[in-house]
């Protein structure tokens, strides 16, 4: 089935080229999402991620600077010159958001929260739809109707792992999901191997392989000093481990006969 494209900001169209989404998990301070910004553009990536708000399955893990992280997102994002994706965990959060992001991006939690999916439908612009961690994909795919029949039909599906019996990993990433909604579905798939796998080791080898497998993007946590990271920092790459990444990445996408996107 064809791939339809969603546009970002004035030139980048996810569908298209392949396009990169990088940044940490959680945006920590300015000095730390300035140096992981500067990085992550000098090496070519497409589109900045951090985290303002976090659901966290232990209620006294870091939950993000919420607001506080407004200010320092905005003035990285205008120096930077990049296009800004984060999670939107709350209704309420959409209208502050707005302003901030050129992407909303709804986390495996939120895949089932019709208040927020149909909010999201209402707006103009595009949404991340991440699957649930116990999702079938046909539950994924109304999930995405949900925000598309409100109107908004810019819509991207983020593979990132399902709950399975394997405890060797955080989660198993479902590499057929990648091929099954290039065939059945129009709607752009990109990859989170982070999430897919929890284990920095292992992420560079799912995210070729999602790129092998036909998906239009990546978003992956980096971290300055993944060790001190005040959430998953046990998945999140360093900067020479990007680096290496987006090095190995134009060989994979030839499989495919496809190229990153132009900056």
């Amino acid at each position: 089935m064809k791939t339809k494209t969603v546009k970002i900001g004035s030139h980048l169209e996810i569908g298209k080229d392949f396009v990169v989404m990088a940044g940490p998990c959680s945006i920590e301070s300015l000095e730390q999402f300035e140096n992981t910004a500067k990085c992550v553009s000098s090496l070519g990536v497409h589109m900045l991620r951090g985290g303002m708000f976090k659901l966290r399955t232990n209620p006294e893990s870091f939950q993000g600077l919420g607001k506080d992280a407004y200010n320092i997102a905005k003035q990285v994002k205008n120096s930077i010159g990049l296009p800004f994706i984060s999670e939107v965990t709350d209704p309420r959060q959409i209208a502050d958001m707005y302003e901030v992001v050129d992407m909303f991006q709804v986390g495996s939690r939120n895949m089932h929260n019709y208040v927020l999916l149909k909010e999201l439908g209402s707006i103009d612009k595009p949404v991340l739809l991440k699957r649930g961690f116990s999702g079938l994909i046909k539950e994924w795919l109304l999930s995405a109707d949900y925000i598309a029949n409100g109107g908004n039909e810019n819509v991207v599906l983020c593979e990132r792992g399902i709950r399975t019996f394997e405890t060797a990993t955080r989660n198993t990433f479902d590499i057929n999901a990648i091929a099954y909604i290039k065939e059945n579905s129009s709607f752009p798939i990109i990859a989170d191997p982070s999430h897919g796998v929890g284990k920095t080791s292992l992420v560079a080898p799912i995210a070729l392989a999602a790129a092998v497998a036909g998906a239009d993007g990546l978003i992956v946590e980096i971290h300055p000093e993944p060790e001190k990271a005040l959430s998953d920092g046990y998945q999140a790459l360093d900067f020479a481990q990007f680096e290496e990444l987006m090095m190995k990445l134009p060989q994979a996408l030839a499989v495919n006969d496809r190229t990153l996107a132009k900056l």
